[in-house]
């Protein structure tokens, strides 16, 4: 095809997934009044807790089946001033169990694990564990070094049959970087899989929970009770909540990928998901709490180092357009005529810092050319289609073809465009290409159809085949970074000083 296309979804991303209003069977949700500790809603499995038929304990206080003195110490400490779940240990019926407690702002909400505290590991133990993995993360220099030894560490620790690490592009689409696995899990490195796969809705709640888990893609969803929380009249909030239920469509891709049991650990930089960590195994496969808190550690070192690596890419590459805007800065006074000094025939040019292909630069009615660029007609019509624009600004694609028809027949070396006004009014531009570059997307399924709906329209389907569906992308360039983009502002503010210093002195 001739460009990319984008494949996120807004259906998908409208959908309400913190509104579900069931959890998961491995654990058990209790809401209480935040003032009183009176038991607003329960999971309808909170019988098997509290010994008690679930109705009968809704509107009774919680110290009536544990003590609830380390609870209420909590709320006193951090319920202000910290946002995160908060772990305790509560003895309910005899069972010593491991809760997390949401402070909200008028009601406290408790997810209490299922499996009881003993045999559980020491603390040298899971620090031992830790600490491996972190020295092995954060000696990694690569991204692609950190995103092997995650999937490694991580399927160590969590006993996954198959880990895989991808990273997302602009459009949100997300490209696997590194891969461990065993079994008949499919192969899926180097796999592009759709941005509706992970839709907006689902990527906004990564940045409040660290992981997802789903321990069996069989389960039967359980119930809260009452349905309509009794202090804000609505469907509670389950953004942050791990139990949190799983929307119909993403059990069906589950299984549609031979997977019975998954868990997705966020990857952040710059306070934005940067990719995730997906882990899959055949069979159900249940982590308790203290191993999530483990994997909600790594993920925070994982995103830590990947940052450090992308931050120190980022200065290395802006000193270095700095560098290289200094150099054309002096040349051009040093020359004392625009033309010569950010084009010489020798030494830094702008051709070389843009990395582009070809340039033109129009100018006081003379016409430049720098490398391989399309023919004079194409350029004055490119020209005119810029001035067309009465730009204030640099311009920038790296799909011109799709943007200017006049720019098809010369995809091969015009793909991408940066239009630096000289000036706008005579339609007089610094212009410089980038060629195509041809790109083969493996994706991990077709992307068209990543959702099917029935024939009636009242149900849909997430697609059922994984298998590569490849994808030739003409017409695109690489793109212009955002380093880039600043260097050309500074160059074509520069210009307009020189132009008037110019224009004063003649």
């Amino acid at each position: 095809m001739a460009k990319k296309t984008n494949y996120d979804s807004e259906f998908c991303g409208s959908l309400p997934l913190n509104h579900i209003n069931v959890v998961q069977p491995y654990g058990y949700l209790v809401v209480l009044d935040k003032a009183s500790f009176r038991i607003l809603q329960v999971s309808e499995n909170g019988t098997d807790l509290f010994q008690t038929d679930f109705h009968e304990v809704i509107g009774k206080e919680l110290a009536q089946f544990c003590n609830t003195a380390q609870l209420r110490e909590l709320q006193e400490r951090f319920a202000v001033k910290f946002k995160e779940k908060i772990p305790l240990t509560l003895t309910i019926s005899g069972r010593r169990l491991l809760a997390l407690a949401h402070f909200k702002e008028t009601y406290i909400l408790l997810e209490i694990e299922k499996s009881d505290r003993e045999g559980e590991r020491t603390f040298t133990h899971v620090y031992e564990e830790v600490k491996y993995a972190m020295a092995a993360i954060e000696s990694a220099e690569t991204i692609i070094e950190v995103s092997q030894a995650a999937v490694h560490e991580l399927r160590k620790i969590t006993g996954f049959d198959g880990i895989m690490m991808y990273h997302f592009d602009e459009d949100w689409n997300g490209t696997v970087i590194a891969e461990e696995k065993e079994g008949n899990l499919e192969n899926y490195l180097g796999h592009t899989f759709p941005a509706s796969d992970v839709p907006k809705q689902a990527r906004d709640l990564y940045l409040k929970n660290p992981y997802r888990l789903i321990p069996d893609q069989k389960y039967e969803p359980v119930r809260l009770y009452p349905v309509i929380n009794p202090v804000t009249g609505a469907f509670i909030d389950l953004s942050d909540c791990n139990l949190r239920g799983v929307a119909a469509v993403h059990l069906e891709y589950l299984k549609n990928m031979n997977v019975s049991a998954s868990m997705s650990i966020r990857v952040i930089h710059n306070n934005t998901l940067w990719g995730l960590i997906a882990c899959h195994h055949l069979t159900p496969h249940y982590l308790n709490f203290e191993l999530c808190s483990v994997c909600e550690l790594i993920s925070s070192v994982i995103s830590n180092r990947i940052s450090a690596i992308l931050n120190k890419d980022l200065f290395e590459q802006e000193n270095e357009l700095q560098r290289q805007q200094t150099a054309l800065i002096a040349q051009v006074y040093a020359e004392q005529e625009l033309i010569a000094g950010l084009m010489p025939e020798e030494g830094i040019s702008v051709l070389s810092t843009f990395a582009g292909s070809g340039a033109i630069v129009t100018y006081k009615g003379t016409y430049h050319t720098f490398g391989e660029v399309p023919d004079r007609d194409m350029i004055e019509n490119l020209c005119l289609w810029l001035q067309s624009k009465e730009l204030d600004r640099v311009f920038s694609t790296n799909q011109l073809p799709e943007l200017f028809d006049e720019a098809i027949p010369y995809a091969a070396m015009a793909s991408g465009l940066l239009a630096i006004p000289v000036d706008e009014d005579k339609g007089e531009f610094l212009a410089i290409f980038r060629p195509e570059v041809v790109q083969t997307i493996n994706w991990g399924g077709d992307p068209t159809k990543t959702i099917n709906f029935d024939p009636d329209g009242t149900k849909y389907h997430p697609r059922a085949s994984f298998k590569i569906w490849k994808e030739l992308v003409h017409h695109t360039a690489d793109d212009w970074t955002a380093q880039e983009l600043k260097t050309a502002e500074n160059l074509r503010t520069f210009i307009y000083e020189f132009k008037t210093k110019q224009a004063n002195y003649n």
